[in-house]
C-alpha cells in the first residue's frame, strides 16, 4: 500500500476513536443531566421525524461527518506542520465554540422540524431551539459540548503524524 493509502486509513482509524470519545462525552453528559444536546438527534430530525428512525439516521450521519472532520484536523496540521495533543486540544475547543456561537444558533432557521427563538412551536416546528451556546440545552451544555470537542482533536493532535 501507498503512503498515501496507510495515512487515509490511519486518519480513518483515529478519525473513528476520536469520533467515538467525543460522543461518548457528549452521551454521559445527557445521562448525567449535564446537558440535554444530542448532535445524532438534531442532525437525524432533519431526515425524519419519527424518533427512532431520527436517532438511527442521525448517528449515521454523525459518525460520516467525524470522519469527515478529521481529514479537516489532518490538513490543518498538515498545513502549519505540527501536531501535538494540545494543538488538536485547541483545534477542537475553537471547533466546539464555532458550533455553539455560530452553526447551532443558525439551526433554527434551516431546520424544518425546529421552532425558532421568535416563534414557538407549531405544526411541524415542535423541536426546541438551541439558542446561543446551545443554553436552551441546558447551562452546562458549552462547557461539556466543547470539552468533548477538544478531546477529539487531542486524540487526532497526537495521533496524527504529518511530514
Amino acid at each position: 500500500m501507498t503512503h498515501t493509502g496507510n495515512e487515509i486509513i490511519i486518519i480513518l482509524i483515529w478519525g473513528f476513536a476520536a469520533t467515538a470519545a467525543l460522543s461518548g462525552v457528549m452521551f454521559a453528559a445527557q445521562r448525567l443531566g449535564y446537558s440535554r444536546l444530542s448532535l445524532p438527534f438534531l442532525i437525524g430530525t432533519l431526515f425524519s421525524g419519527e424518533r427512532s428512525s431520527a436517532n438511527a439516521a442521525g448517528l449515521l450521519v454523525y459518525l460520516l461527518g467525524g470522519w469527515l472532520f478529521s481529514f479537516v484536523y489532518y490538513f490543518v496540521f498538515a498545513s502549519i506542520g505540527r501536531t501535538g495533543w494540545w494543538l488538536g486540544a485547541l483545534l477542537g475547543a475553537a471547533h466546539g465554540f464555532v458550533l455553539l456561537v455560530m452553526l447551532l444558533p443558525l439551526l433554527p432557521h434551516l431546520h424544518p422540524r425546529m421552532a425558532s427563538e421568535y416563534e414557538g412551536p407549531g405544526g411541524r416546528r415542535t423541536l426546541q431551539p438551541p439558542g446561543f451556546l446551545a443554553l436552551n440545552y441546558g447551562y452546562r451544555t458549552p462547557l461539556t459540548t466543547i470539552l468533548a470537542h477538544a478531546i477529539y482533536g487531542a486524540i487526532l493532535g497526537a495521533q496524527l503524524a504529518v511530514t
